[in-house]
């Protein structure tokens, strides 16, 4: 059997997979809802139902909404979020591990294009360090987080040279989309997919 053939059903038994969990835990959410909201009888047997093996589940995304301040009524749509996102987060990381062993095979086919594979690699790091730094300056996430950190580090160099020649738009920094501008026009100029 075709080794690339089977990955690719596995893909597609993850994407069906994905979404047919996202479906139940959806009614699932909606019912202990209903039951929680008291929309159906708490005491009746789908309450009890409910309570019993819907309840335990849902019981660390419960604690941790009413630790933030929420209401527990909410923990099943939480949860219904957090699958969905789970969900997507793992079919994207599939697709890039997918992305990046073709790259390796594309890579190691010819020994010249190994370089050309880790200098496009190099620059899709950049991008992405651009992206993360940009989207955390809109979230205020603080440049120091062990999340976004790393984006700092490796854009810096290029961005403080920029601020000191272009001036913000208002509030507005665009060293960001300059240098990602750049570092496109250099990808290009030196035929780098």
């Amino acid at each position: 059997m075709d080794p690339g053939f089977t990955y690719a059903a596995f893909l597609v038994w993850v994407r069906y997979a994905v979404f047919w969990l996202a479906v139940i835990v959806a009614l699932i959410a909606l019912i202990d809802w209903a039951v929680r909201t008291r929309r159906l009888n708490p005491f009746g047997p789908i309450g009890r139902f409910t309570r019993r093996f819907f309840d335990p589940l849902m019981r660390p995304v419960e604690r941790r909404i009413v630790r933030s301040g929420g209401q527990p009524a909410h923990a099943p749509w939480w949860t219904l979020g957090v699958v969905v996102v789970g969900g997507l987060l793992l079919i994207t990381l599939l697709d890039y591990l997918t992305l990046v062993f073709q790259n390796v095979l594309w890579g190691i086919s010819t020994p010249g294009r190994f370089g050309v594979m880790l200098v496009s690699w190099a620059f899709g790091l950049l991008k992405l360090a651009i992206a993360v730094r940009v989207i955390a300056s809109w979230l205020r996430i603080s440049p120091y987080s062990r999340w976004v950190h790393w984006s700092y580090t490796l854009t810096e160099w290029m961005l403080a040279p920029l601020r000191r020649v272009i001036p913000p738009l208002g509030m507005v920094d665009v060293t960001p989309f300059v240098a990602y501008l750049f570092i496109v026009l250099l990808q290009r100029a030196i035929g780098v997919p």
